[in-house]
């Protein structure tokens, strides 16, 4: 059925840079916005930003505005968290989230540190 799979989470340095990866299936995502969130250890689960579905509004959190990028390849049923210039305040486990019907993948662990 319907099914988020987040990718390409790991280890990596501050300052550093990964590439995540969204992969839907059950439904095509074209004609839907997708969003990224994340939850560090003993905090709340955090909004990352969100992409409409033909990606003419990104958005991001303060936090992580002008060093993630969201994006999509519909074709692909895809969706990408690009994240640069990362800090150990970043550690989370990052979620793919289907709004529209309230789904979320398993998430993807990323650790920044040195």
């Amino acid at each position: 059925q319907v099914q988020l799979v987040e990718s390409g989470g790991g280890l990596v340095q501050p300052g550093g840079s990964l590439r995540l990866s969204c992969a839907a299936s059950g439904f095509s995502i074209d004609t839907y916005e997708m969003r990224w969130y994340r939850q560090a250890p003993g905090k709340a689960r955090e909004f990352v930003g969100y992409i409409n579905s033909v990606a003419s509004s990104i958005k991001y959190a303060d936090s992580v505005k002008g060093r993630f990028t969201i994006s999509r390849d519909n074709y692909k049923n895809m969706v990408y968290l690009q994240m640069n210039s990362l800090k150990p305040d970043d550690t989370a486990v990052y979620y793919c989230n289907f709004p529209a019907r309230n789904f979320w993948g398993q998430g993807t662990q990323v650790t920044v540190s040195s």
